[in-house]
């Protein structure tokens, strides 16, 4: 199956995360990916690296409206007024004069969602945005937002590979819709030495993490964010939208969750499902 477009947003369910990734460095990968054939690239305020991946995207020759792109606002932000001017500060850094989805990045303690919402209402509505979605939310929270955005939500971006259970929330994602966006998808490099994953990837003459973007294509609503920085890589991650598993061998990997499996658990997170 080729790269997709998932949801109402349309968002290509194979993209490029770039946390990580700054300066000259960050600037190659993007170009290289865009020209290796992506179309969904993702950053973050947080990530420090907006300058390096609109660069990037103006070095790759690939016409704007052929990318979809993300970043995210953090919670230290996500006052009304602080989040429109981190906001527009980012189409600043980003050198675009839109972006194509654009998440709270992480729940805040500290400010409602009822103050933060309207003013992503309010930047779709003005064309800054064109999608607005959520990251790291639970399911209380997603129906929250539900019950504030007045737009869809596009995504809920979160922590998602073989070794982290998130069964409950996916469904619900499923139940009212909303595509989920799954960070860490190669689990910080640690398929590629787990036994099954292996095995599966020499029955299909590839790798452990080409298998494991695969399985998480599978799921409804799928899409995979995988970060590389090795150039050779990319059309490797990309090959998973080609990559058909059986029902099998998605049951095996399924079975790779665990207790511990979470690795992103910051001590202000939210309440996990």
């Amino acid at each position: 199956m080729p790269v997709r477009p998932i949801g109402p947003a349309g968002i290509p369910n194979l993209g490029l995360g770039t946390f990580g990734l700054r300066g000259d460095e960050g600037a190659r990968i993007v170009a290289e990916a865009l020209r290796t054939g992506y179309t969904h690239i993702d950053t973050a305020r947080m990530y420090e690296n907006e300058g390096a991946v609109g660069r990037g995207m103006r070095d790759s020759g690939v016409a704007r409206d052929r990318i979809f792109l993300t970043t995210k606002i953090p919670q230290q932000d996500h006052g009304a007024e602080a989040f429109r001017r981190a906001t527009e500060d980012s189409l600043r850094t980003l050198g675009t004069d839109h972006v194509d989805l654009l998440l709270l990045h992480w729940p805040s303690r500290d400010v409602p969602l009822s103050e933060t919402l309207p003013v992503l209402d309010a930047l779709i509505d003005e064309g800054k945005v064109r999608f607005g979605g959520i990251s790291n939310h639970p399911i209380a929270l997603v129906d929250e937002a539900r019950g504030i955005l007045s737009h869809p939500i596009a995504a809920n971006q979160i922590e998602m590979h073989p070794f982290l259970d998130q069964t409950k929330l996916l469904s619900h994602l499923e139940s009212v819709q909303i595509p989920f966006e799954a960070y860490s998808p190669l689990a910080q490099g640690r398929v590629k030495d787990d036994p099954v994953l292996t095995a599966i990837a020499e029955a299909h003459g590839t790798q452990a993490g080409t298998v494991a973007l695969a399985w998480i294509l599978s799921k409804p609503g799928g899409i995979a964010i995988p970060k590389t920085a090795t150039p050779e890589r990319l059309a490797q991650n990309l090959a998973a939208a080609d990559l058909t598993l059986t029902a099998d061998e998605l049951a095996r990997i399924d079975g790779l969750a665990r207790p511990d499996g979470r690795l992103i658990d910051p001590a202000d997170g939210p309440d996990w499902d």
